[in-house]
């Protein structure tokens, strides 16, 4: 099961209303919680599973106008550790893939791109057919451990 869904609202944190904070991190976030409590009970059944949860750079170093996205990246984290812990048992692994820009709509605009360029101090892209290696790798028997 991969979880990868996300929005994400472009503003400094003393702009955003309620609205935008809580849209953020009720998709990205509850989201991937839900995604895993959803399957979850099935995989436990089978005693075999593979969770693949899509975080972000930007939940390991925060970005400048993108708060709500950070901190739900950053849950995203927490909540495969843990997962990974509880799960384990019923050979069950949950992994995080943390990629750096990807070559997204919800990356490619003027704001996004010069701020995270200048963060990152180098201009690049990564294509989504550039993760796919590492999830198809997390899904297969390979990854067991």
């Amino acid at each position: 099961m991969v979880a990868n869904a996300a929005i994400q609202r472009w503003m400094p944190l003393l702009d955003m209303e309620d609205t935008d904070w809580r849209d953020v991190i009720d998709n990205n976030l509850n989201g991937t919680a839900n995604t895993v409590r959803a399957f979850a009970p099935k995989m436990v059944a089978r005693k075999k599973g593979r969770f693949i949860l899509l975080s972000s750079m930007q939940g390991k170093h925060g970005t400048k106008d993108a708060s709500s996205y950070s901190a739900s990246k950053w849950g995203i984290l927490g909540l495969t550790k843990s997962a990974a812990m509880e799960l384990g048992e019923y050979n069950i692994t949950v992994n995080a893939l943390i990629p750096g820009l990807v070559d997204t709509a919800l990356t490619r605009y003027e704001k996004r791109v010069s701020e995270s360029f200048g963060e990152q101090g180098k201009v690049g892209w990564l294509q989504p057919d550039d993760i796919s290696p590492a999830a198809v790798f997390l899904a297969s028997d390979s990854a067991k451990w």
